[in-house]
């Protein structure tokens, strides 16, 4: 794992001897502002003649080839150059055959055999990577630029075009190191994440600062205008396809899948752990390592306590955690959260993640990733993928609900049933019957529309809009509003079974631009601890995603090929129990004793909101007084106070500051080994 940065002077050629050079010095302030993802060692190539100027660099946090895996990385003759921020999992494999058909390898890293694969194959080398990753390629002899992203978008890449240079960087802040390159909050991604919780790609939550797509490159050369091209996307077959192979045998396969996704998953040259939340995914992945390969494997989970120090039975899932941990007879790691520390580290969280968000739930696996890097783990395996292509989350459920109930609309019994999939909502929980039937029978029988699945939730979230400032609703008008509009649909979404389109509005949204970011890399890498995703392989999601949806989603019983092809490695105590989200805390975060922690009640005051100019002070400021009235708030406005508080971090640490001095993030000098390669050549170490 690394955080990679780079620039590309686009300009041409001058009249006075070729193009501007790229300055070593930039390219230092860019890796010194995301030295947490690679702490182990720095490396810059750059490149200058007439007609191109780049300058490439990486901040590694070694796990392979400890020693000789240094980058930037070059080929025999130096005409090609890598930069490298992920692992690919079957670079045994591809070495083994790039070496039979005559490649000389100088390294042991899985970094030296994408080079070798770009030289045999070009391109479409990308097809035979199995892993998680950006990297950057210069090819000095076509003067020209490759960057790729992994499928799924596991590890993130953002790029900016500033005075016709292309910038790019594993996160923003390295953009934002940058004289010239200035932090702007465009009030369109604010709206999309106040819909769908995250942007929407390529945009981000700054103005000109883009994120490549998951399944996409990105060319560009002193010939080649830049292009982004997509080379994979998630595909479901048509509606009632014949599928011919039996349950016993999906049962088999998909088994044999994950073993051998898992395995390969823990080849590093460090120690591998694992998270266990207590639910059924991350129990699988354990279960397979223990069963599988020889190990002994060491475990991480979090719990949650109050303020008092008791176990808070809302979030916490620990009995199933211990549980889990015994059979296996992992050596255990466990941290008890509460909401102070929730609500203490949560800028922290925030200037890692560079986005507003709805929810807390990033927090405690930011604390969760600290105790993994206090144990002397880099890496660690988890579960996430599962719900997403093999129907795990209740809102593929409620849309099989709605639908059916679509087909009785004075049907009862379908509202009732909606009641029981969201216990831990309090105002659906103990709603009456025609609360249900209002809030879940709207668009009730538009049964053909692209979001049916994901109406309820989006309308529910889009609530948290009526904090805007009069000044972001006049901006939002028209096309500036979000809608399924901005989503990009498949030519042949129209055909897919309903259950197949949920799971990629779900997939392309939520994992990718969410989970798998906020929740996901950023946090973890805040510590320098890479996460790896089994259910993530490729392979398993392709092969999931032509099964038929009663193999996913058998009645309303959720994972139901999973349960079945893991039962006998598993408690019955986890197999069995149903689907809880991951969830933590969020009002007594902000507001313990319900008393606002002295930042929170800086943003939230009318002047600081008034000055950010994205909210209406009256609106927050009667939010402030529904909450000290009745003690409690209910969901929407949780999640309204968790986006209007993150976007004013944001705007705080980015937008305000300028990336100037802060007390709260200061990166420490590299105590590993630096490396400065010029047109080829090492010229200082």
């Amino acid at each position: 794992m690394c955080g990679i940065v780079g620039m590309l002077n686009l300009n041409g050629k001058r009249a006075a001897g070729g193009v501007s050079p790229v300055e070593i010095t930039h390219l230092e302030r860019m890796l010194h502002s995301i030295h947490h993802r690679g702490p182990d060692q720095v490396g810059i190539y750059t490149f200058q003649d007439e007609q191109s100027c780049i300058g490439l660099g990486s901040a590694r946090l070694s796990i392979i080839d400890l020693g000789g895996g240094q980058q930037p990385i070059g080929n025999e003759d130096g005409s090609l150059w890598i930069v490298f921020n992920g692992e690919i999992f079957n670079y045994v494999e591809l070495r083994a055959e790039l070496e039979w058909l005559g490649h000389t390898f100088t390294t042991d890293s899985d970094t030296e055999v994408i080079l070798h694969l770009y030289e045999e194959y070009g391109m479409e080398c990308v097809q035979q990577l199995n892993g998680q990753f950006v990297f950057a390629i210069w090819d000095e002899r076509q003067h020209a630029l490759w960057i790729a992203r992994d499928r799924l978008g596991v590890r993130p890449l953002y790029y900016t075009l500033h005075e016709g240079t292309l910038i790019f960087a594993s996160e923003i802040k390295a953009l934002f190191s940058l004289p010239g390159v200035r932090a702007e909050l465009d009030e369109v991604t604010l709206d999309q994440i106040f819909t769908f919780w995250s942007p929407l790609p390529p945009r981000t939550a700054f103005k000109n600062i883009h994120t490549l797509p998951p399944g996409h490159w990105l060319t560009v050369g002193a010939e080649q205008a830049l292009q982004i091209e997509r080379y994979w996307r998630l595909q479901f077959p048509q509606a009632q396809k014949r599928y011919d192979l039996s349950e016993d045998d999906a049962v088999a396969e998909l088994r044999h899948l994950l073993i051998d996704a898992t395995q390969i998953r823990l080849r590093a040259d460090v120690p591998v752990g694992a998270y266990l939340s207590g639910g059924l995914d991350s129990s699988t992945i354990a279960a397979l390592i223990h069963h599988y390969t020889n190990r002994t494997l060491e475990t991480f989970s979090i719990g949650f306590a109050d303020e008092r120090g008791f176990v808070d039975e809302s979030y916490d899932e620990s009995a199933f955690q211990r549980a889990m941990a015994k059979k296996l007879k992992t050596r255990h790691h466990a941290i008890q959260c509460t909401s102070d520390e929730i609500g203490n580290v949560f800028p922290e969280v925030v200037w890692h993640t560079e986005t507003p968000l709805l929810r807390t739930s990033p927090a405690p696996l930011y604390l969760l990733s600290k105790l993994v890097h206090e144990h002397g783990f880099k890496v660690v395996l988890t579960g996430e993928g599962a719900d997403e292509f093999l129907a795990g989350y209740n809102i593929f459920k409620e849309a099989k609900i709605r639908r059916r109930w679509a087909k009785e609309p004075d049907s009862l019994a379908r509202p009732a049933l909606l009641r029981k999939l969201y216990p831990y909502i309090a105002n659906l929980a103990q709603s009456n019957d025609a609360y249900l039937r209002q809030f879940f029978g709207k668009r009730l029988e538009e049964i053909d529309a692209p979001d049916y699945s994901h109406q309820i939730r989006w309308a529910n979230t889009s609530r948290a809009k009526r904090f805007f400032s009069q000044e972001m609703r006049q901006t939002l008008t028209g096309s500036a509003r979000s809608s399924i509009d901005d989503i990009e649909i498949p030519a042949d979404f129209a055909d897919w079974e309903p259950q197949a389109r949920a799971q990629y509005l779900e997939s392309t949204i939520f994992l990718s631009e969410y989970l798998l970011s906020s929740q996901g890399d950023r946090v973890a890498m805040a510590h320098s601890v890479e996460g790896r995703f089994p259910f993530l392989d490729y392979r398993v999601v392709e092969f999931c995603n032509q099964l038929p949806p009663h193999f996913k989603l058998r009645g309303l019983t959720e994972k139901y090929l999973l349960k079945r092809a893991l039962r006998d490695l598993l408690p019955e105590e986890i197999w069995s129990r149903p689907k809880r989200p991951y969830r933590a805390p969020i009002q007594h975060s902000f507001f313990p004793n319900g008393k606002p922690l002295e930042w929170v009640g800086d943003l939230l005051s009318p002047a600081a909101i008034g000055k950010s100019g994205y909210f209406e002070p009256l609106a927050v400021a009667n939010l402030l007084k529904k909450l000290e009235r009745f003690g409690d708030l209910g969901e929407t406005d949780e999640m309204a106070l968790t986006g209007i508080l993150s976007t004013q971090l944001v705007h705080q640490q980015f937008v305000a500051a300028q990336l100037g001095p802060s007390t709260l993030h200061h990166a420490e000098p590299y105590a590993g080994e630096r490396k400065v390669v010029a047109r080829g050549q090492v010229v200082a170490v």
